[in-house]
């Protein structure tokens, strides 16, 4: 076990959240919630707001929703904040319900991407929203970010529009969109927005407030990080990097002909050695040929600049090593050894292939995408710059490094804000509960739980996390966390003892990270845990099991259970984590997410092999017997995912019939904007590997009907499916799968009429068309019990509870 080290301490080289003086307005104090109307704003002796959240979430004030943090955040700096939820997008009209914001709106589609939260994976609009009152759909638009964008400026023009959320993170640059099958450019400039802030965007909605209410142009806020804005050429100072083509070798070093004499009485004469000079010739000769970074004056300002493929009118195109000497004023910028110098990192700026060639070539489009996730380590990411538009329609969306993570302090101090932890009052049914038809859901499902990190170095390619909160992780402390959960026990109304979950984007990477801070600016891997855990990885888990037993032994609470998915790979290296964990924490089921069985989808999705999962199933077995408790394993599996075939899905499906699993919770992959899965996708291209014109092809599963066989596999045992299937396994040449024996997948026979599917979860379950027909007679189970041979759904992985 590598030696533990607390990445939550590392310096950062960041402004502390804490050291801006605050805003004059802050003698107002704090208010109890946001208001969202006239009237409550009158309540808190505020004639206008400094502030206006625009958010596709109703408002729920807890630390699991952006628009409060946000807004907590701004109101501790002394700001004035209201918040306008889910509002009619039909006109500007309810966009004017609180006034003019006096510094800028917030907008923001919400805790998820609009689409995806309104689609499914088949392109189905959805009847249910988790983040409205009631479970209701439709109380947002398709690209809710841009309409909402649209209605504020259209309800106060002249007042800065801030763009924030994962819808923004995940479509800052030009990116492939699902639902329409084609590329769209960046909502950047489909929004007309001033800034966009990507990622946890604290650091930076702190600071643009500050320097917006100091009268700071808008215009002019163009060096804070995690940022994302418009620009109509290269300002000075900068060096630019083409990186708009692929297949173009780059600096060719002189190489000695081996087969030349050395000559060293010519060098005694002081005449040059003849091998030498060859060697230049031929190097200098290769560079002439082709020229992928080229350093010139810039002709606008006669300052220096470069601008790559872009040599001035009035100079000759130099190859990178000439231009370093005959540049005297940038020349002390450059650095490196021998006559191949390279710009510095936090001057140099990475031009992408243009919106207009991305969307053209999906070659082009792949390697955009490989070059966004190289550069997002925040300790050495350099600023990318994408062209939309050309001619006089030309504008450049930039970039800048994404955000320096938080310390343990400022995690600390973000979590500890004055919270309600409960919805809007306006939310309440008649009785003033939000536990009936008013309920949220996503507020219900988080109600006792308490997020202790942010941050997945994972780096799963179908996955969004790692694009909008990073790979570094940022922990809270143990102090901090227990606070919260006191607060809850103490505050929060119908809490019962149960803390439901004590996690965040994964259970178990609290205070996990590299041994030290040169490690960590330095790597530029997309996982730190793929294809297998990085040498400079720490995986001691002691400081969170030390967190669970303080936390289960406070006073009035029964059980902490984990809720969060559980990383096995990472379970797996600490025995003593395991055995806590199912002891202690595990509430009869534990889900965890291997995803597949085969190497080549997995390798797609950048996932451990199965053989991580069975070493954990064998740990979990063993320490849940000892406990002397029953539980079980849910594991969680995804269909269609690039890189998957036929046979792939046909060897998990026989897989899950060895195990005794019925998945019934089946995702369909879903191509979401920026996922580096979901440019396999789109381009049938691996992004993991260097993008050539011949780079390797991936096997994507597109048109319905495979979309269809792949979910069918994963529902063997769903009758509708076995005709598909049939035909399927008859077409691969493996009918020995059809039969009536346990060894077969799906039988010979099908029901006489379309027989529904029955589920342990209704929304699971196929209805029939008519009175199904049982194909097989069994014994009465006696009440509350399984039936024998009964096999346990994923959806519980536990037989129906008892009945008292």
């Amino acid at each position: 076990m590598n030696a533990f080290t607390d990445v939550s301490f590392f310096p950062r080289d960041a402004k502390p959240l804490t050291s801006y003086r605050p805003y004059w307005a802050a003698r107002f104090g704090t208010a109890p919630f946001f208001p969202m109307t006239r009237a409550e704003m009158d309540k808190l002796g505020w004639d206008s707001c400094d502030i206006i959240i625009v958010t596709g979430d109703a408002y729920v004030d807890h630390p699991s929703f952006g628009m409060s943090v946000i807004g907590r955040m701004l109101e501790g700096q002394g700001f004035r904040v209201g918040i306008i939820a889910q509002p009619d997008w039909q006109s500007a009209d309810p966009f004017k319900a609180l006034g003019k914001p006096n510094l800028f709106w917030g907008v923001t589609a919400g805790n998820m991407d609009s689409m995806i939260n309104r689609y499914t994976a088949d392109r189905k609009i959805r009847t249910d929203d988790a983040y409205t009152p009631g479970d209701v759909g439709g109380k947002r638009p398709d690209r809710a970010a841009i309409v909402y964008s649209q209605r504020c400026r259209e309800a106060f023009p002249d007042v800065p529009i801030v763009l924030g959320g994962i819808e923004g993170s995940l479509r800052r640059i030009a990116h492939y969109d699902y639902w329409s099958d084609k590329v769209r450019r960046s909502v950047v400039v489909d929004s007309k927005c001033d800034l966009l802030l990507y990622g946890n965007a604290e650091r930076a909605i702190v600071e643009i407030a500050h320097r917006l209410a100091a009268r700071e142009p808008v215009q002019k806020i163009t060096d804070v990080r995690g940022t994302a804005f418009v620009r109509r050429e290269t300002p000075e100072g900068w060096f630019e990097i083409d990186s708009t083509s692929v297949d173009t070798p780059g600096h060719v070093e002189a190489h000695i002909n081996p087969y030349l004499m050395i000559s060293d009485q010519a060098r005694e004469q002081g005449a040059t050695c003849a091998r030498e000079e060859e060697a230049k010739d031929v190097a200098h000769g290769e560079n002439q040929k082709v020229q992928t970074l080229k350093f010139v004056p810039n002709a606008a300002n006669n300052s220096t600049a470069a601008i790559a493929g872009r040599p001035a009118p009035t100079e000759k195109p130099v190859d990178a090593g000439a231009s370093l000497l005959a540049i005297s004023s940038g020349a002390s910028l450059l650095r490196g050894k021998g006559t191949h110098k390279v710009p510095p990192r936090d001057k140099s700026v990475i031009r992408l292939p243009s919106y207009e060639q991305v969307k053209q070539d999906a070659v082009l489009y792949a390697h955009a995408n490989r070059v966004l996730h190289l550069e997002t380590n925040p300790g050495n990411a350099r600023c990318l710059v994408q062209a939309h538009g050309e001619g006089h329609t030309a504008r450049d969306v930039w970039i800048t490094p994404p955000p320096i993570p938080l310390t343990t302090a400022e995690m600390d101090h973000v979590f500890d804000l004055p919270y309600a932890r409960s919805p809007h009052p306006r939310y309440a049914d008649e009785q003033g509960s939000h536990d009936h038809a008013t309920k949220i859901p996503a507020w219900e499902m988080i109600r006792f739980s308490v997020n202790i990190m942010r941050g997945c170095f994972g780096g799963c390619t179908f996955c969004s996390i790692t694009e909008h909160e990073g790979r570094i992780i940022q922990s809270r402390s143990e102090e901090s966390v227990i606070k919260e959960i006191e607060d809850i026990r103490d505050k929060v109304k119908g809490f019962t003892g149960v803390i439901s979950d004590l996690g965040g984007p994964t259970a178990n990477m609290y205070r996990l990270g590299c041994k030290t801070p040169a490690i960590e600016a330095a790597c530029r891997k997309p996982s730190c845990v793929f294809p297998g855990i990085c040498q400079n990885l720490t995986t001691d888990h002691d400081p969170l099991i030390k967190m669970y037993r303080r936390a289960r032994a406070l006073k009035g609470v029964k059980k902490i259970l984990i809720g969060s998915g559980l990383r096995y790979d990472l379970a797996i290296q600490s025995p003593a984590y395991v055995k806590e964990l199912v002891t202690h924490h595990v509430g009869g089921y534990l889900k965890i997410a291997p995803e597949h069985t085969e190497s080549g989808p997995l390798d797609k999705m950048m996932k451990p092999g199965i053989g991580a999962y069975d070493r954990f199933k064998s740990m979990f077995d063993k320490f849940s017997a000892e406990a002397g408790k029953k539980q079980f394993l849910v594991p969680y599996f995804i269909a269609a995912h690039p890189g998957t075939s036929d046979e792939d899905m046909m060897h998990l499906a026989v897989w899950l019939k060895k195990n005794g699993f019925r998945a019934d919770q089946v995702q369909t992959f879903y191509p979401s904007p920026m996922a580096t899965a979901t440019a396999m996708y789109h381009t049938t291209r691996n992004p993991l590997r260097k993008i050539t014109r011949d780079s390797e092809k991936v096997d994507v599963v597109k048109g319905e009907r495979r979309r269809r066989l792949h979910k069918a596999f994963l529902r063997y045992h769903d009758a509708n499916n076995w005709p598909l299937l049939r035909d399927a396994l008859k077409t691969m040449g493996r009918s020995d799968l059809i039969g009536n024996g346990k060894h077969h997948l799906i039988p010979s026979w099908q029901p006489l009429a379309e027989g529904g599917y029955q589920s342990a979860r209704r929304k699971n379950s196929t209805p029939p068309t008519s009175a199904p027909v049982a194909a097989v007679k069994t014994a009465p189970a006696k009440p509350g019990q399984p039936r024998k041979g009964q096999i346990l759904t994923q959806h519980t992985g536990l037989p129906p509870r008892r009945k008292s």
